[in-house]
């Protein structure tokens, strides 16, 4: 399979919409749970505003889009450099074990570089046990615990 990781484009939208909700049905978020619709307009937008810190990439074959994954840079009180959250993967379901996965993280480590960022991190429920073989071999657990409060 010939794959070419790249940002999204705004031509994007029709392939990439399915992606993102597959990625937010697999957390949860579908039917009466589902994002407002707002939220995924502004999401899109932000990845065409030059002074915002989200950002898209897609993987392609054939003119087909086969996963996506967003990535954000932030200020951190430990380094300099702004650290990399990868915030959203998501592949097909025909494109899984394929590398596609493997390929967009790698995508976002190089974007990552050249931003001069010194990490890319991210994080994964502890019942996704098929996407944390995948991270097992191109990243190392951090051990830290993820606490939040929502409002």
């Amino acid at each position: 399979m010939s794959l070419t990781i790249r940002s999204v484009a705004k031509q994007d939208y029709e392939q990439w919409l399915p992606l993102w909700d597959g990625y937010n049905a697999f957390y949860g978020r579908s039917g009466p749970t589902a994002l407002a619709p707002e939220i995924t307009a502004m999401t899109w937008q932000r990845f065409f505003d030059a002074y915002e810190s989200v950002h898209g990439l897609v993987a392609e074959s054939d003119g087909k889009l086969l996963g996506m994954t967003n990535y954000l840079f932030h200020r951190s009180t430990t380094a300099i450099a702004p650290s990399c959250y990868l915030q959203d993967l998501f592949t097909t379901e025909a494109a899984r074990g394929k590398g596609v996965g493997s390929a967009l993280i790698h995508g976002v480590y190089e974007r990552a570089k050249l931003a001069g960022s010194p990490r890319v991190y991210w994080q994964t429920h502890e019942t996704n046990v098929t996407a944390q073989r995948l991270y097992d071999k191109v990243a190392e657990r951090s051990g830290f615990i993820v606490y939040r409060k929502l409002f």
